[in-house]
């Protein structure tokens, strides 16, 4: 059984397909039709909802694209859509903002808009926040008639002049009501199916022993790429086993050697403890897609998808972290450059599942980049992703660690690159000889993102770029605003 409320209301429901999108529950089944289907896939945020969950500190609000998430995904959780918002007769006060400030034009994306406004008004109300807090809860929605303008505008003057709402007066009902529901769903606890082949272990135990016995159910988690199965390709997925109700997984461990990362651990969750040792990390997380994606999506679940673009494991392999792997049978690690076997294959025996990655802390005398090349600055996957770990000494590069996602079948490492980098100075002659080596490193692929030209091109042209970053005659924005002073860790 599925049980959430919906606004104010508590719905239960049994006999859902384990592939039900939250978007379609809200359309077809109960006439929610201002959360809009734009591209199915989210990118464009027409669908964007809100979804409440309770945390020791209240009521966390986090936008999410319902195109793509899977109903059974919203256990436990409050979901709010733009028919919640008005309060009676009157409208929400970033509504009213929206209205005033002119900020609606054709009004399709409208909806989208509004909700992931509402997040970021229960996260800052009564704030006036920097205006890039404000284009990054907007970043994942698409206004087709250009009106961004008077958005923002409307952004600005609901939270200057936020002035609590329904939500934040009946936020302790909300809890209760939470309560309840996360209380019935501890005493019903059971390792069978629900209705429709929705599996919600309690823990990574129960979870081993589920997959075990269901060999073909896929895992989600976010499922920002796996419910494109069904948006996009209309496959039908019958049992999933959703790995976020497993309270283990959403584990963060910090300690002297390794930055832990759970398998249910959103990147947005992630990215605090990450950026604390890696803070050259902070344009390619930003770019990580939009808000709702880094709100749902997990780090774990862009290394399980094994995908030759994702941008996490590059950044993972060239900093030597290394996976969990875990079965009803027991637990292994595997560095993560062992994981990707063939396009889409990896060394994962039946039966097994990531249970975390270790992310090794940040050693001394490190100089990091991570470059991200996508058509789009923002909001769209990579054509190809380069990042370099080097080791240094003085202008010397003791040792160094280069991966590369969209250059191949899987994502690896350089190793001729590497080779060419160690032991010298980053000079012309050590770029040149990098550059001749990362062609015989790679014969890139060409597909619809890139050709094969222009990725082995781009790819020997961040060499130079490392190189200038490294003598310090260029930076990038997250080199400017976190390395400043301190090239070379």
């Amino acid at each position: 059984m599925i049980r959430f409320l919906l606004g104010d209301r508590e719905l239960q429901l049994e006999a859902i397909a384990a592939d039900t999108t939250l978007l379609n529950f809200l359309r077809e089944d109960c006439a929610r039709t201002g959360t809009k289907e734009g591209c199915a896939s989210g990118d464009c945020g027409a669908c964007t909802v809100v979804v409440a969950t309770a945390d020791d500190g209240g009521l966390h609000y986090a936008p999410v694209n319902a195109c793509i998430t899977p109903l059974g995904s919203v256990h436990g959780k409050q979901v709010i859509t733009v028919e919640d918002l008005a309060d009676g007769d009157a409208l929400h006060p970033v509504q009213q903002a929206l209205v005033d400030c002119h900020g609606s034009q054709c009004g399709f994306c409208t909806p989208g808009f509004v909700m992931s406004l509402f997040a970021l008004y229960r996260q800052r109300a009564g704030e006036q926040p920097a205006r890039d807090v404000i284009l990054e809860a907007l970043g994942g929605n698409l206004c087709r008639c250009t009106g961004y303008i008077p958005i923002v505008a409307a952004a600005e003057r609901a939270l200057r002049d936020a002035t609590a709402d329904a939500f934040s007066r009946g936020e302790a009902d909300t809890r209760a009501a939470l309560a309840r529901i996360s209380a019935g769903s501890e005493s019903a606890a059971s390792a069978d199916a629900a209705p429709g082949g929705f599996l919600r272990p309690a823990n990574s135990n129960a979870l081993a022993q589920l997959l075990g016995a269901h060999p073909h159910a896929r895992l989600v988690a976010g499922g920002t790429d796996l419910m494109l199965e069904v948006t996009q390709q209309l496959e039908s997925l019958p049992v999933l086993i959703d790995v976020s109700a497993a309270a283990d997984l959403h584990e963060m461990r910090v300690s002297d050697q390794f930055i832990s990362v759970g398998a249910a651990v959103t990147h947005r969750a992630a990215a605090a403890a990450v950026l604390a040792d890696y803070p050259e990390l902070d344009e390619l997380i930003e770019r990580f897609g939009s808000l709702q994606i880094r709100s749902t999506g997990t780090v774990v679940g862009n290394i399980a998808n094994a995908s030759p673009i994702g941008d996490w494991p590059p950044v993972l392999i060239a900093l030597g972290a290394v996976l969990t792997l875990k079965s009803a049978s027991g637990e292994r690690d595997l560095p993560l450059e062992e994981f990707f076997l063939d396009y889409r294959k990896t060394a994962l025996a039946p039966g097994e599942f990531i249970r975390s990655v270790r992310i090794p802390r940040r050693p001394p005398h490190l100089f990091l980049r991570a470059y991200k090349i996508s058509k789009r600055y923002e909001d769209d996957i990579s054509s190809l992703c380069g990042v370099f770990a080097l080791q240094t000494q003085g202008n010397e590069v003791r040792s160094a660690r280069v991966a590369f996602g969209g250059m191949a079948a899987v994502v690896r490492r350089a190793d001729g690159c590497e080779a060419a980098l160690t032991a010298r100075a980053l000079d012309d002659a050590a770029i040149a000889d990098a550059a001749a080596a990362l062609s015989a490193d790679f014969a890139p692929i060409s597909d619809a993102r890139a050709s094969s030209g222009y990725r082995a091109a781009v790819a020997a042209n961040l060499l130079r770029r490392l190189q200038l970053e490294f003598a310090g005659a260029a930076s990038t924005r997250a080199h400017a605003v976190h390395h400043a002073g301190a090239a070379h860790g």
